[in-house]
């Protein structure tokens, strides 16, 4: 599927059960392994990621794994998310919700 970057900046965020997740605020590229690594958002749900307060005493957004896309179309699903995910373990959990998913596509390439 291909689809230009900049068509998903302002896009809204859903899990696939219906809960908004934020708005599409940048895109994460691994130039490397010349693919979208993940999604920038901001205006985030706060019942759905924890945030942390910048130095400047703002929210700041979430970058959500690109792994966790389901579809994109008027708006962009992901996978929903267990629980409410805490800024001290928001990394723990990125690593945790597609572990499984990552080993698959190694045992496949």
């Amino acid at each position: 599927m291909e689809i230009e970057l900049s068509s998903l900046y302002g896009l809204e965020m859903y899990t696939d059960k219906g809960v908004r997740v934020g708005e599409i605020e940048n895109v994460s590229v691994d130039i490397k392994e010349k693919r979208v690594a993940g999604l920038a958002v901001k205006n985030i749900n706060p019942n759905v990621f924890a945030f942390d307060l910048g130095s400047e005493g703002r929210r700041r957004g979430v970058i959500v794994p690109y792994r966790w896309v389901t579809a994109i179309g008027d708006i962009v699903l992901i996978k929903h998310v267990k629980r409410r995910v805490g800024a001290a373990e928001r990394g723990e959990a990125e690593r945790g919700e597609g572990e499984e998913e990552e080993r698959e596509e190694q045992r496949q390439r």
